[in-house]
């Protein structure tokens, strides 16, 4: 009898033995997927956070172009402001009577036209800006413009001796004109 009661203590032993085993190994596997779980929420907290920092990243940056586009703003209205009281001093300091541009000196001289432009502008010496003027004159008086293209002038008798063709471009009247003039 003492060996069956050795033998059945000596299975005792061993089935909790395997018991304890199997707790221990229930408790790892229960650990393993804590930690996998505790791991998930981590990093589902990490990306949450990397998301709101984006975010608050973003708000700061539109905030940031607003601020600068409200100083842009106030610095162009302080500038336009100074601008114009600069102008109104300037005005009130300097009161210069304002001259008529002169004209170049070479326009301005007197030059005697040909016998054939003398038909048209007259014999006397003018300048060529004159000639100009008192040409178109004429063309307008005598109703020379081409009707469809008004940059063409049509020669009548007196224009044809000067121009030396029938049609003539505005244009190339100027340079025309200039070679009758000495």
């Amino acid at each position: 009898m003492a060996k069956k009661k050795a033998t059945k203590k000596k299975a005792a032993k061993k089935v909790a033995k395997k018991a304890t085993k199997k707790k221990v190994a229930k408790k790892a596997t229960k650990k393993k997927v804590a930690k996998k779980a505790t791991k998930k929420k981590v990093a589902k907290k990490a990306t949450k956070k990397k998301v709101a920092k984006k975010a608050t990243k973003k708000k700061v940056a539109k905030k940031a172009t607003k601020k600068k586009a409200t100083k842009k703003a106030a610095k162009k209205a302080t500038k336009k402001v100074a601008k114009k009281a600069t102008k109104k001093a300037a005005k009130k300091t300097t009161t210069k009577k304002k001259t008529k541009r002169k004209p170049n000196a070479a326009f301005m001289r007197p030059l005697i036209p040909s016998a054939a432009l003398s038909a048209v502008v007259g014999d006397k010496p003018i300048p060529r800006t004159e000639v100009v003027k008192k040409l178109w004159q004429y063309i307008k008086k005598h109703d020379l413009q081409d009707p469809k293209n008004r940059r063409n002038i049509v020669a009548d008798t007196k224009l044809k001796l000067v121009f030396g063709k029938n049609v003539v471009s505005m244009f190339e009247m100027t340079k025309i004109v200039s070679k009758h003039l000495k």
